[in-house]
Order: C-alpha cells, then structure tokens, then sequence
C-alpha cells in the first residue's frame, strides 16, 4: 500500500478530515479526534477493539503496538505488510470506534 492509497479509503469514511502534523504524518480524524495515522515510517496506525489488540499484536501477526497509544489500543502496521481491503476494513473500524466516543452534537453536525 501506498500512503495515496491509506489517503483516499481514509478520506471516504463519512466526515473524515486529514491534516499533516507530527513531523510530517497523514493524520486522519473524525469530528476532530484522530482515528488513523499514516507517518514517515511508512506504517499506518489505528485504532482497533480490545480483540483485534491481541490479535494484531500477537507473535507472527502484521501488526505491534503503536508507539506512544498501545495503552488506547491502538496497532501499528507496514504498509508494504497490508492489503487495501484489509487496511480498508481497519479504517472503518477505526472510524467507526473514535465516532462512537464523539458527542451526540457533533455527531449530528457530522451527518453521523
């Protein structure tokens, strides 16, 4: 995968926005809370469930604790490691989990 690729399955969740900080990192968010991060390790990070945790994490799988946001479940993967469906899907979840914690005011605002 390629961080165009991450950018544009990102950008297609409902109301999600991308801004570079952090050192020159694609950070995407949703109602101003990030849910994915594509840095200049050329790895995205996302947030995941307590489940996919273990199962990103565990010895032989894709994926390790992000730096920094283990502790909030959140994964680290290569994009040269992952598939656009399976990258896709994480997004989703992603987006999906962070929107979730969101007020019901911003959500409305959202449209979501």
């Amino acid at each position: 995968m390629t961080r165009e690729e991450v950018e544009s399955l990102a950008l297609a969740l409902p109301a999600a926005t991308k801004v570079v900080q952090w050192g020159g990192s694609d950070v995407y968010k949703v109602g101003g809370k990030v849910f994915a991060i594509c840095g200049l390790s050329e790895a995205l990070s996302f947030k995941v469930t307590e489940v996919g945790f273990m199962v990103l994490t565990d010895e032989g799988a894709p994926g390790r604790q992000a730096p920094y946001l283990a502790k909030g479940q959140w994964v680290s993967v290569d994009l040269d490691a992952m598939e656009a469906e399976e990258a896709a899907s994480w997004l989703a979840t992603s987006h999906e989990l962070v929107a979730a914690k969101l007020t019901r005011k911003v959500k409305a605002e959202l449209g979501l």
